[in-house]
């Protein structure tokens, strides 16, 4: 367990430059006093730790320490932000939820900013809490599309009237996929329920 909490302060440090102790031990869940001794330890190791003090202090790496990363695209970044989620389910039936949520966390912190807001962006966007295995709908990567671009969308379903949506997420669980919609949040529309759809051109805040 420490060495899994020391890797992830060194990615932290890597990552996000200079932080406090206490945000350190805050996002570790651990006592600021534990943190101090993960520090030592990795000092004692040969890390470049520097601690600063004062109201703007904290911790940092010196000498520009870094460990390489090949960067991932845009679309790239978004596929293994999905890639990390979407086995959860049947990690969870195994009982190895934990430990994959941990390995996903690791892998994602050692990433650079850009490519975590990327990731953590398509989590919120597109939401899996069963495994896919129905046919492909192409009306799913339309729908995909339009909530990455926020554009408006007009469902034609053959249950009510027409009505336009912002999609702000598409979800799939046991039930099937569902598309959230800013103006109605609490009520996520069913893929039975969306008829014909139409991608406008107009934008929604």
């Amino acid at each position: 367990m420490r060495a899994s909490r020391l890797l992830r302060i060194l990615l932290i440090l890597q990552n996000r430059g200079r932080v406090t102790t206490l945000q350190l031990a805050e996002e570790l869940e651990v006592a600021r006093r534990t943190v101090m001794r993960d520090l030592d330890a990795l000092t004692e190791s040969g890390l470049p730790i520097v601690v600063r003090r004062g109201n703007t202090g904290g911790v940092e790496l010196g000498f520009n320490y870094r460990s390489r990363f090949v960067g991932l695209s845009a679309a790239e970044a978004e596929a293994l932000g999905l890639l990390l989620v979407v086995n959860m389910p049947m990690m969870a039936a195994l009982g190895m939820e934990q430990a994959a949520q941990l390995a996903c966390d690791k892998l994602v912190e050692s990433m650079p900013e850009i490519v975590r807001q990327r990731i953590k962006e398509a989590q919120c966007r597109f939401r899996v809490s069963a495994e896919p295995g129905s046919a492909p709908d192409v009306r799913v990567p339309a729908l995909a599309a339009a909530v990455r671009t926020s554009a408006m969308v007009r469902i034609r379903s053959k249950a009510g009237s027409p009505r336009t949506i912002h999609p702000v997420a598409l979800e799939f669980h046991s039930r099937g996929w569902l598309i959230i919609d800013a103006l109605d949040p609490q009520n996520p529309i069913p893929m039975e329920e969306w008829g014909d759809i139409n991608i406008s051109a107009r934008r929604f805040d």
